[in-house]
């Protein structure tokens, strides 16, 4: 059984689906265990939980500053990439030796110019309208790169019905000849051992593109590199030179991925309070990753090489966090020996946003909750990793840069706002008189109010980084709309816990549970 395609504990049998399915539950367990662990010792010990309390305070404050040394660093980084003309860059590069690898993995080198590579671009289309579906064409031609080294493909589902297909016929008529190529595939509903979602859309584009294109014309699989963006994603101009010349400059650069920066600027402006600083909060998360590569997944819109996505036969057809798989996928498939390669470059996609404010609240928790969903991971490395243990060529990485980290993150994403939110009510709920006429109950109060105030240096920063990064305010908003975007940063305490720890927590309990999630696509509205 080709276990590196395996999403879930039901696909195997005996001692395999046994193992995979304590791992699953493992996740969810430990979330838990943490939360109502320290409820009950509250009741009994609240003296440990209160001193527990009180270093966690601490460690969540030294957490804010080391965090937000990274993002200031990442953003500062981003600013100076703006500045640079990446294909006059390119220009100047001439010839590369790139080392590629034969099919038994041995490094062999072959010469490359910037103007060797094509770009496969594949837009997954659900029911985004048709302004969607052109901003981020138009923002492919505008990028600067030649578009006649250009393959698009458009994503459809055949299950949309005709109102994709009439916006499939606007959209060629609009943009056909633009590029070296406008590819559509349609992705037919129904078949056996998939589900419908963007893996099994893109899998499917994938392997259409590859016959009627690439195996057609013959182009050498090493001079492709694939980018998969979300269909509302515009491009900021000079991605393209940016993903070549990084391609073009990196050590080993077909064992890896390259991941911008994800902004979502395209509504910000319109959307409501809490989706901005949702918003927002998941740009900073990923600025501060890129500074932390070696912690770095591939994440929503992204690049690869071709030749990679060929070698692990395209993305899995029955799973949800198709964009962060495709790179545990490849660590499996290649032994341990894949990365992921910060662009420090910014892509732009849409906040969560409805013309009802409560169904962009509904909306926003789902779109947490499928993201959080992307704890499905964690059993597919582990289990993948022990299978392959012994030809495992990075096994130190796998336990302290994979497995540690993307555990630690899934556990404290569900876990920490309750702890501060919640939990750190308990011991003087639950402790007693016993309790509450001790020194430590007196001072509880005292210093977590004193260390969640020097925290807030974290909002501060926030609030300052989101404001140099917003796009230019729209004429039709009000100037007053400016000040909104620092107040708004007070909230982000209701935030974090409302559309961060309990869509994750519900997310590993439906795994813990067994109750698997399909793919939820997220409406998009401007």
């Amino acid at each position: 059984m080709n276990y590196l395609k395996v999403s879930r504990a039901p696909e195997l049998q005996g001692a395999d689906r046994r193992l995979y399915r304590f791992l699953e539950i493992l996740p969810g367990a430990l979330s838990w265990l943490t939360l109502l662990g320290l409820i009950v010792l509250a009741y009994f010990q609240p003296v440990w939980v209160a001193v527990f309390l009180i270093f966690f305070d601490v460690y969540w404050l030294l957490l804010v500053l080391y965090l937000g040394i990274h993002l200031l660093a990442s953003y500062r980084q981003l600013k100076k990439n703006l500045k640079i003309n990446w294909l006059a860059k390119c220009q100047h590069l001439g010839p590369r030796s790139i080392m590629i690898r034969d099919n038994q993995g041995q490094p062999t080198t072959s010469t490359l110019v910037w103007q060797d590579m094509y770009h496969l671009i594949v837009l997954p289309v659900y029911l985004e309208s048709l302004e969607i579906i052109r901003t981020g064409l138009q923002s492919l031609i505008n990028d600067g790169y030649p578009t006649d080294k250009m393959i698009v493909v458009l994503a459809m589902e055949e299950a949309t019905g005709s109102e994709a297909h009439d916006r499939a016929k606007i959209i060629e008529q609009e943009f056909q000849g633009k590029f070296k190529q406008l590819f559509w595939s349609w992705h037919p509903a129904n078949i056996p051992g998939e589900f419908r979602g963007k893996g099994s859309n893109q899998a499917w584009a994938a392997r259409q593109v590859k016959q009627e294109i690439i195996d057609a014309q013959n182009i050498d699989y090493h001079k492709i590199l694939v980018s998969v963006f979300d269909i509302d994603t515009i491009v900021r101009p000079g991605y393209f030179g940016r993903l070549t010349h990084a391609f073009l400059t990196v050590p080993d650069p077909y064992r890896a991925s390259y991941q911008p920066i994800p902004v979502y600027h395209n509504n910000i402006w319109q959307a409501p309070f809490f989706s901005r600083i949702a918003a927002f909060s998941n740009t900073f998360w990923q600025m501060i990753q890129q500074v932390r590569s070696e912690k770095l997944a591939t994440y929503s819109s992204h690049s690869m090489t071709w030749q990679a996505l060929v070698d692990i036969d395209f993305w899995s057809t029955n799973m949800v966090s198709e964009d962060s798989r495709i790179f545990f996928h490849c660590f499996c498939h290649y032994q341990g020996v894949y990365r992921v390669e910060p662009l420090y470059y910014p892509v732009s996609m849409d906040a969560c946003l409805d013309k009802r404010f409560l169904i962009t609240a509904q909306n926003l928790y789902k779109q947490q909750r499928r993201w959080g969903w992307g704890v499905e991971n964690l059993p597919y490395l582990v289990f993948n990793t022990i299978k392959r243990w012994k030809n495992l060529q990075n096994k130190r990485k796998f336990l302290s840069e994979i497995f540690l980290v993307q555990m630690y993150g899934f556990h404290s994403w569900a876990t920490y706002a309750l702890i501060i939110a919640v939990v750190g009510w308990t011991p003087i709920l639950l402790g007693g008189d016993a309790f509450n006429t001790t020194v430590v109950s007196t001072n509880l109060p005292f210093v977590t109010r004193w260390l969640m105030t020097l925290a807030m240096i974290g909002l501060v920063i926030s609030a300052i980084l989101s404001n140099l990064m917003l796009p230019k305010r729209p004429k039709t908003v009000s100037v007053w709309k400016n000040l909104a975007m620092v107040i708004q940063w007070l909230i982000l305490p209701f935030t974090i816990v409302f559309f961060g720890s309990i869509p994750a927590l519900e997310a590993q309990t439906r795994l813990l549970l067994g109750k698997y999630m399909g793919f939820w696509h997220t409406p998009k509205e401007r």
